[in-house]
């Protein structure tokens, strides 16, 4: 019963911050996403360590900040320096992309075994968690001209719905497995219940925000299935790690990759799909 209030009041805490962030500024929901990507990675490369690799923490991060922070210049209206199409946004990125052949450079004085494994770890760190929360800055914006972040807010209901639906008909009538050897609890009835309430929520959010029905059901279905996929991923790098949490900042819900799982490997689903069809 301890463990159960610890969860539900750290819970209620993590997503009235979440709901905060997002709504109160760019700035604020900028500052959320990039705590996300720095606990995000750090928790990353514990797996990481945990399967033998040793990857270059410190670099990996800083290429991590630097492409979120490229991106959030280019999204922000506050920012002009590094406004679209400017100089020193394409000197920025010239730096990025110099920080991948700087990882080839310092493994070289590392002497640490499988080099490419180390470095393979380190740009994938990179890739699974600062990339898709770097797209994420575009959600509230790439449907329109202007700042919206309900776009963004009814983006993480639909992963919330998913996850909550999934659970409650799992747990009810679920006896198929999904995928037994990463996530023996999760059944293919609780997938389909997610499936049903992730759409729900994308139909209120089209009439709330008085957008088109169907362009919101699709990105729903796109976000529940991918979601999921991003649920099993993270459950595959912690069985290979051999740890049930990939850390412990939320008390009752393990890391950041735990909460959050769901999203990393959604959004660039998403990204493309409100790139194309909003």
């Amino acid at each position: 019963m301890k463990n159960f209030w610890i969860r539900t009041w750290s819970g209620i805490l993590l997503a009235a911050v979440v709901l905060w962030a997002i709504l109160w500024t760019q700035w604020s929901f900028g500052v959320l996403l990039l705590l996300l990507l720095i606990v995000g990675m750090a928790e990353f490369y514990t797996l990481a360590e945990k399967q033998g690799n040793t990857p270059q923490r410190f670099l990996g991060v800083v290429a991590g900040v630097v492409l979120f922070a490229l991106n959030f210049a280019f999204v922000c209206d506050d920012i002009q320096i590094l406004g679209r199409g400017s100089h020193a946004f394409g000197s920025g990125m010239a730096f990025m992309l110099l920080l991948l052949p700087v990882m080839f450079i310092c493994e070289l004085f590392r002497q640490r075994e499988n080099p490419a494994g180390n470095i393979a770890a380190t740009i994938l760190g990179v890739v699974y968690v600062a990339l898709p929360l770097s797209l994420m800055l575009y959600f509230p914006i790439i449907s329109g001209e202007t700042w919206n972040p309900w776009v963004m807010l009814f983006y993480v209901f639909i992963i919330w719905a998913n996850d909550v639906f999934a659970y409650l008909v799992g747990m009810t009538i679920g006896r198929h497995r999904l995928c037994e050897r990463l996530s023996p609890k999760k059944s293919w009835e609780g997938f389909f219940g997610g499936l049903v309430g992730a759409v729900a929520m994308g139909f209120v959010a089209a009439r709330v925000l008085g957008a088109d029905q169907a362009a919101w059901a699709g990105l729903a279905f796109v976000a529940s299935i991918t979601g999921v996929l991003g649920d099993l991923t993270e459950s595959m790098f912690k069985r290979a790690a051999g740890v049930k949490d990939s850390g412990t900042l939320i008390p009752g819900h393990g890391g950041v990759l735990d909460r959050f799982d769901a999203m990393l490997l959604s959004a660039p689903f998403v990204f493309v799909y409100m790139l194309f069809v909003m």
